[in-house]
C-alpha cells in the first residue's frame, strides 16, 4: 500500500551540504570508513549516494549488504532510495520475515540487500563459505559494542571477505572508550586499537579497585582518537551551520502483514460508516482521530475501553531510543493509552522516564536528570523552558493543528539551546500519519487540509 505509493511518487534533487560531499568522496575512495555522524545528518542518503557511484560509474562493488535495525530494515533503506532522482537506478531488497521469504530477497536480482541484525548469525551461515557481499554498511555500529555478542562474532568470521565496510552511528562510544574497541576491530581488524580486546584494555585502561571495571590511562582518550582518526569521520549537528536551526527527520513505519490488515480491515469500515452523510470539521476530526490512534498502535471504544492493535510504531520507537544512545529524548504523544504503551515499553530499559507534570520535571531535565520526558503537546505548548535539558524531540503521534506542532517543538528550539535540534517523526507508511506529515511539512495542518486529506481517504477506500 504505502510503499508503493511513495515509490510513485516524484523524485527529489539531491543537492548535498558540503559536509555530505566530503562525507561521499570519503566513501568513494576509502575502502573502510566509520561515519560518526549525529542523526539527521543524512546518513543513509549519504551512504545510497556513495553505493549508486560505486557500483554504476566506477564499477568498484557488485553486492551491498546492509545490516540495521529491524524496523530501520523494513523501511528506511527503500524509502530513502526512493526520495532522490539520482538514486532511481538503485535496487533496494529488503531481507525480512520467514525464512523462505528472505533465501527468496537474497535471490532478488538487485544492488542493496538490507537485513535486520537479528538475521545476521543466520544470513553468515546461509552463506557458509561462499558469501557474496564486497560491501557491508553496519547502520548503528554501536550496537556491535560487545564483543562477547554474537553478532559481533559472526561478522568477524566474514569480515576477511568483505572489501569495503562502513560503519554509521552517532554515538560510538555512549558508555566510555572500551566500546570503541569492537567496532573498530570490525572496521580495521585490529590494525590501529590492537588484535585482541585484552591487549587493548593492557595498553589503555587500569583496573579499578572492584577488579571488574576499567578507567582510561591519562592521555588514552587523546592517543586512541588520534589513532582512529584516519578511518573515522566525527560530525555534530552544532557543527554545521549551513543547517536549518531545527532539522526533520522522518523515520517510515512499515505495519506487519497482520498489522496491516487488521488496519485496513478498520480504516474501511470507519470510513465507510459515514460515506453517504455530510462530514463536518468534527465529525472529520473524530475519524481522523480515530485512524491516527490505529497508526499509533491501539483504539479506543465507545466505553474508552483500549484495544491494542499492533506493536510497530512501538518498536520502531524503542530503536530510535536505542539509537540515540542515552542523549535525553522529550517525547510527544498524543493519547493516554501511547503514554500508557509507551511507558510499559520503556521499563526494561533502565533509562530515568518522566512524565511533565511539574516545575520540578522542568527543572530535573534541565539539570540531566531525565532521560526520555514524556508530554502531550497541549499541556507543553507554552511557557516551558526545557532548552538545556537536550536537543532530540520525538513524535510519537503527530498532531493535526500546526501552532500545537510548532510550539511543542520550540520547548527545545528557543532561544538558549546550544544545540541544533532535530525533530523526529514516526509515520506509519500509507496511514493517517502520512496525511498529517505532509500538512506540517507544508505549513498547511488546518481544519481544510484535515477535510481535504480525509474525503481523499475516504474515496480511495471507496474505489477499491
Amino acid at each position: 500500500m504505502a510503499v508503493a505509493q511513495a515509490v510513485t511518487q516524484a523524485r527529489a534533487k539531491y543537492v548535498p551540504h558540503a559536509y555530505q560531499r566530503y562525507c561521499i568522496n570519503r566513501l568513494l575512495t576509502d575502502e573502510t570508513l566509520g561515519l560518526f555522524l549525529d542523526m539527521g545528518l543524512g546518513k543513509t542518503v549519504i551512504t545510497l549516494t556513495a553505493v549508486n557511484d560505486l557500483k554504476y560509474n566506477r564499477f568498484a562493488v557488485g553486492k551491498v549488504l546492509v545490516i540495521a535495525p529491524k524496523k530501520v530494515a523494513e523501511a528506511t533503506w527503500s524509502k530513502e532510495a526512493a526520495k532522490w532522482e539520482h538514486l532511481k537506478l538503485l535496487r533496494v531488497v529488503p531481507v525480512l520475515g520467514s525464512q523462505q521469504k528472505r533465501i527468496r530477497a537474497l535471490n532478488t536480482p538487485g544492488d542493496v540487500w538490507v537485513i535486520s541484525r537479528d538475521n545476521l548469525a543466520w544470513l553468515v551461515n546461509y552463506y557458509r563459505n561462499a558469501w557474496p557481499f564486497d560491501m557491508v554498511v553496519i547502520d548503528e555500529l554501536s550496537s556491535f559494542k560487545n564483543h562477547q555478542a554474537q553478532r559481533f562474532k559472526v561478522l568477524t568470521w566474514v569480515r576477511p571477505h568483505i572489501k569495503r565496510v562502513v560503519g554509521l552511528t552517532g554515538t560510538p562510544a555512549p558508555n566510555g572508550l572500551l566500546d570503541l574497541w569492537a567496532q573498530i576491530f570490525l572496521l580495521d581488524q585490529g590494525q590501529r586499537l590492537e588484535k585482541f580486546i585484552t591487549h587493548y584494555r593492557t595498553k589503555y585502561f587500569e583496573k579499578n579497585y572492584n577488579g571488574f571495571s576499567y578507567t582510561a590511562k591519562p592521555g588514552a582518550d587523546e592517543v586512541i582518537h588520534s589513532k582512529i582518526a584516519d578511518i573515522c569521520i566525527s560530525m555534530k549537528s552544532e557543527d554545521y551551520l549551513e543547517l536549518p536551526d531545527a532539522i526533520p527527520n522522518v523515520i517510515p513505519v512499515v505495519l506487519d502483514a497482520k498489522a496491516q490488515k487488521l488496519y485496513e480491515r478498520m480504516e474501511k469500515e470507519l470510513l465507510l460508516q459515514i460515506e453517504d452523510t455530510e462530514i463536518t470539521a468534527t465529525s472529520a476530526a473524530v475519524l481522523t482521530g480515530k485512524l491516527l490512534q490505529l497508526c499509533n498502535g491501539a483504539l479506543y471504544d465507545e466505553e474508552r475501553n483500549v484495544h491494542e492493535i499492533h506493536a510497530n510504531k512501538i518498536e520502531a520507537f524503542l530503536e530510535l531510543i536505542e539509537q540515540l544512545n542515552g542523549k535525553p529524548a522529550l517525547v510527544f504523544y498524543s493519547y493516554q493509552h501511547d503514554l500508557a504503551r509507551i511507558k510499559k515499553a520503556l521499563e526494561p530499559t533502565r533509562l530515568r522516564v518522566r512524565e511533565l507534570k511539574t516545575m520540578q520535571d522542568q527543572d530535573d531535565w534541565n539539570a540531566g536528570q531525565i532521560d526520555v520526558l514524556l508530554a502531550h503537546p497541549a499541556s507543553a505548548g507554552h511557557g516551558l523552558n526545557l532548552q538545556d535539558g537536550g536537543n532530540h524531540v520525538v513524535w510519537y503521534g503527530l498532531p493535526w493543528s500546526l501552532e500545537l506542532y510548532q510550539q511543542a517543538n520550540k520547548r527545545l528550539h528557543r532561544q538558549g539551546q546550544k544545540q541544533k535540534v532535530i525533530l523526529h517523526h514516526l509515520v506509519v507508511q500509507g496511514g493517517a500519519d502520512e496525511d498529517v506529515m505532509a500538512a506540517l511539512e507544508g505549513k498547511a495542518a488546518t481544519q481544510d487540509k484535515l477535510l481535504e486529506a480525509l474525503k481523499a481517504r475516504i474515496e480511495r477506500v471507496k474505489g477499491e
